[in-house]
């Protein structure tokens, strides 16, 4: 009886793993662009955060190409501004501020950059984009595997949106991020059911350029 019950809970994970992936892939794809003369203009770019350094000190990859992305998109004038959407959960850890000095750095004026320091989800970055900074439209900034979640988690929450596709790592560097990805895509869907929420609310912020 046990062993029947384990293996009807491990049969029904694989299913959940591989169903929710399938859903999010195809419902996603052909909102996503990896060309910046082919994706379409939308006045508000949500970049999703991540950290700057690897545990070892070593600089992230991801967080490298993501700033990339962002400033390709800004420079070819298919966003206008952009909401840097990350954890800063503590004192000494603070993802919007590293994202901003990069893309200052990279030629973005600072009015042109707002800073959503509650992004310790994809899902808190992506409803506060809509509630906290009143944006109905938007384009995702991550990588491809974390842009289909985002837009659909974006589409369930009545926001138009389409996603660019940050350079991806090697599958070796990548590795245990893509695990953690397909649980975290049964996750979401578990968050839909239960309507779970963003961790902090807040007061308006408008997007404009004096702020």
């Amino acid at each position: 009886m046990a062993k029947n019950l384990i293996k009807d809970l491990l049969l029904f994970s694989l299913a959940a793993l591989i169903v929710s992936d399938m859903v999010v892939k195809k419902s996603t794809q052909q909102f996503l662009y990896n060309n910046v003369e082919t994706i379409p203009y939308n006045r508000v770019g949500l970049l999703l955060g991540t950290s700057k350094y690897l545990g070892s000190g070593r600089l992230n990859y991801y967080y490298q190409n993501r700033i990339e992305a962002a400033l390709q998109l800004f420079h070819a004038h298919k966003i206008d501004f952009i909401i840097v959407s990350g954890d800063n959960s503590r004192v000494e850890y603070d993802e919007p501020t590293d994202m901003k000095n990069d893309l200052v750095a990279g030629g973005v004026p600072e009015d042109r950059i707002f800073l959503d320091y509650a992004g310790f989800r994809t899902l808190d970055s992506v409803v506060r984009c809509r509630d906290i900074f009143g944006q109905s439209s938007i384009t995702v900034i991550s990588q491809r595997f974390h842009d289909e979640r985002a837009v659909f988690l974006a589409h369930h929450h009545q926001i138009a949106s389409v996603g660019f596709c940050a350079e991806d790592v090697s599958k070796f560097y990548g590795l245990k991020t893509m695990m953690r990805e397909r649980l975290a895509r049964v996750k979401l869907f578990i968050d839909l059911i239960i309507n779970k929420q963003p961790k902090f609310s807040g007061e308006p912020i408008t997007i404009d350029y004096a702020h």
